[in-house]
């Protein structure tokens, strides 16, 4: 199958990512049959970008993100589909292994697990909170659905193998970057608390922050990533943090706003 593209559709969601998207696409683009992109508003020139690689561009109002991840999927055309977020790319290595799966017709499984590595604060985060990082990538479009709200992932409904190589996750930019972002889905973690009813907990806004950073930093052994382990496993603590901060805020300071 050398020099030709696979039966697979790649799609992708995006808004304003233009510091990755570029290195993502190319990533993909020599062996993908089909890139599906669907952007909720860039105003940065990651649509120009976008452009460069595929006629198949979509505008959508950001709905949530299994919603957007659903749509992007519905929109391709082949069997077999695989995701990549923005500011990921898909190594050389593991593009391999999916050409290897298709060398003699269709691959055995219904859907491949791949595991990530993340690139912050000049290295590669190998422990710590973010080590143990994989999903579902690469699946038949008839027998995959999106679930979950923030954290949204892709069910197969069949047999579901596993990838040896990984593929690469080139987060944010800075600290300030991930603060930010960290914000926002604490925010969106909360809402999602808030629809399935949950209570805030003074001893899950106490406990859970501290437990997560020892988990993080001691079990998985985030402090051998040096500095940036550190600032990595304490920053996903104080998104614990802000998450039952924000439920609490919700239920006794917002909604009985609301009432008045």
């Amino acid at each position: 199958m050398q020099g030709e593209k696979l039966p697979v559709s790649v799609y992708i969601i995006t808004k304003d990512n233009i510091r990755t998207v570029r290195k993502a696409l190319l990533s993909v683009s020599d062996w993908a049959d089909e890139i599906v992109a669907v952007d909720s508003g860039s105003t940065d020139g990651t649509l120009e970008v976008l452009n460069e690689f595929t006629d198949r561009v979509y505008h959508r109002d950001w709905p949530g993100f299994r919603e957007q991840y659903q749509h992007a999927h519905d929109l391709t055309k082949n069997r077999w589909v695989i995701f990549i977020d923005a500011d990921e790319r898909v190594s050389p290595e593991l593009v391999q292994e999916i050409k290897t799966l298709f060398k003699d017709g269709e691959p055995e499984m219904d859907g491949y697990i791949a595991h990530r590595k993340t690139f912050f604060l000049g290295r590669w985060i190998e422990y710590g909170g973010w080590s143990r990082d994989y999903e579902i990538r690469l699946y038949k479009k008839d027998l995959g659905k999106w679930e979950g709200g923030l954290h949204a992932k892709v069910y197969v409904n069949g047999k579901v193998g596993e990838f040896k190589n990984y593929y690469l996750h080139y987060t944010y930019g800075n600290i300030s970057e991930q603060i930010k972002t960290l914000d926002s889905y604490s925010k969106i973690a909360t809402m999602d608390m808030v629809k399935a009813k949950k209570k805030p907990s003074i001893a899950k806004l106490i406990l859970n922050p501290p437990f997560r950073f020892v988990r993080d930093y001691f079990f998985r052994r985030g402090f051998l990533g040096g500095v940036p382990g550190l600032i990595v496993d304490a920053t996903t603590a104080y998104y614990v943090f802000l998450k039952y901060a924000k439920l609490w805020e919700y239920w006794n300071v917002l909604d009985k706003e609301n009432e008045e």
